[in-house]
């Protein structure tokens, strides 16, 4: 079986003063997470998406749910964990409480904040996962890296060539994930800042996808400029298609 976990666990605070998490915020006519689980939804290999909340948006969440995809069977609204990885662990609870899975089943995990994932970029997470066991969605660095350990002075320019940036999904055969968690110590557990660490850590193998360059995160108000632009344009192209009698959608356009 195949889950996508959608992490909505974050209170948004680097997006200045306002009432809600980011995730909850609009995009074009939609909120951000909703754009976002609309992608894992038109997927007909996805067997179940899992959304991930703070338990005080949890009542809010489901009512959106509930909203735009009333017939629907396969979202499910649960609590989210106090950090990432423990969101991702809750996640995998609830998969193991309510179904029988084996070595073979996997999770998507992603981002709420990337609505612009695109189909190619979750089937070639299933299809790299099914091959190596994790995966990571990547784009190339474009810009040189500075390392500098004591905030002050530059100790290392690592080979941008070399260099990626990570994006999300990120993608585990469930069991191997759990596995490959429960062995970190503590300290090790205190390190991680995303899921496929857990996999380095341990000396198990994280193959690449290559994401995009649109596949952003919404974090800061300039990110949400940046995606109602993303947006804007897409049906901008979208309404010069129908003009020449073509059938179109957004997804179509791979955001």
């Amino acid at each position: 079986m195949i889950f996508a976990a959608i992490l909505a666990g974050g209170d948004g605070n680097r997006m200045g003063e306002i009432d809600k998490p980011k995730q909850f915020l609009k995009l074009g006519n939609k909120p951000i997470i909703i754009q976002t689980v609309e992608k894992f939804s038109l997927n007909s290999k996805i067997d179940e998406i899992i959304v991930l909340v703070h338990r005080y948006w949890l009542s809010h969440t489901k009512d959106l749910i509930d909203q735009y995809f009333p017939n629907s069977s396969n979202i499910v609204v649960i609590e989210a964990g106090e950090l990432r990885n423990d969101t991702i662990m809750n996640a995998i609870n609830h998969i193991e409480e309510n179904f029988e899975i084996d070595e073979n089943d996997i999770i998507l995990t992603h981002d709420s904040v990337r609505p612009f994932v695109t189909h190619r970029i979750i089937m070639e997470n299933i299809e790299k996962t099914f091959e190596v066991g994790a995966c990571d969605t990547v784009i190339p660095a474009t810009d040189t890296i500075v390392v500098s350990e004591d905030h002050g002075l530059i100790s290392n320019i690592p080979n941008r060539k070399c260099m990626y940036q990570g994006q999300t999904p990120q993608t585990f055969k469930i069991l191997k994930l759990k596995e490959a968690y429960e062995k970190l110590s503590d300290e090790e557990k205190s390190t991680l800042t995303d899921a496929a660490k857990i996999f380095v850590l341990n000396g198990e193998d994280v193959a690449i996808v290559k994401g995009e360059v649109f596949n952003i995160k919404i974090t800061y108000p300039y990110d949400l400029k940046v995606a109602n632009s993303i947006i804007k344009d897409a049906k901008l192209n979208v309404s010069d298609a129908e003009s020449s009698e073509q059938t179109v959608n957004l997804y179509d356009f791979n955001i």
